[in-house]
């Protein structure tokens, strides 16, 4: 499957949503998958968690898929309050997820 790696920034919130949301529907546009690499970010707001999840939806419905890699202990645990985790495939390292999606 082809995926581009978009690397987020330290922070996924209301100030940089709009620029991460552009970039990643860019990626979509181009028909592949997005492998998000939040190894780098630390902070992830309501804005931020809308931003995947819109990702997620525009993907599905284009029949690619929006994969998240490196997400620190405190994101994935907004994720899972919010039940946002059940919608992404999680990979340690870019490379595990390019080795494991083909």
């Amino acid at each position: 499957m082809d995926a581009e790696v978009h690397k987020v920034g330290p922070v996924l919130d209301a100030s940089s949503s709009k620029d991460e949301q552009q970039s990643i529907l860019s990626i979509l546009d181009s028909n592949k998958s997005v492998i998000l690499d939040l190894s780098g970010c630390t902070y992830v707001s309501s804005a931020g968690l809308r931003v995947m999840l819109y990702a997620y939806k525009v993907a599905a419905a284009n029949g690619l898929c929006v994969y998240l890699v490196g997400v620190s202990k405190e994101v994935r645990e907004v994720m899972s309050i919010t039940g946002f985790e059940h919608f992404f495939k999680y990979f340690d390292t870019v490379e595990d997820c390019r080795n494991q999606i083909g």
